[in-house]
């Protein structure tokens, strides 16, 4: 079932990403083995869920939150996010944001500087959800120059 949540996407064993779940679909994740939900998507994004962290506790799942402003990722987003995903390395992930575009610009990064993936590779897993527009190109440029 968690195919069908909105934007879905596995990206490995033990990471998978998408867009904002339903309040249902945090029983189907947990079912599927996630022990840690991490949501990209400021709660005033207009598709979040004001109760997901309960929704998501109640479940038995940890809960991080780091919201992104859409218009204005900051390095500290990312440096945050990449702590998140090292603190949880051999744990099954769901990492979501309204439309997965957030995230896949994430993991793509995450991909070529920590997992070392060649940029084609993981430029093929971005671009399953979106090409960046110039806000997160630029952001993109700017972390690979900053090595965080």
């Amino acid at each position: 079932m968690i195919h069908t949540i909105p934007h879905y996407l596995a990206i490995s064993p033990t990471l998978a990403t998408s867009g904002q779940p339903r309040a249902e679909h945090f029983t189907w994740i947990q079912q599927a083995g996630y022990k840690t939900v991490i949501n990209l998507a400021p709660v005033d994004s207009g598709y979040s869920l004001i109760n997901e962290a309960d929704l998501v506790t109640e479940q038995g799942m940890d809960y991080v939150y780091i919201p992104v402003i859409w218009e204005n990722p900051t390095l500290e987003n990312f440096a945050t996010f990449v702590q998140a995903i090292e603190a949880r390395k051999e744990q099954k992930k769901w990492v979501h944001c309204a439309m997965n575009m957030r995230v896949s610009a994430f993991i793509y990064l995450y991909n070529c500087l920590y997992n070392k993936m060649s940029e084609a590779e993981a430029k093929i897993k971005l671009e399953t959800i979106w090409t960046p527009n110039k806000v997160w190109q630029n952001y993109i440029n700017n972390v690979f120059q900053k090595g965080i």
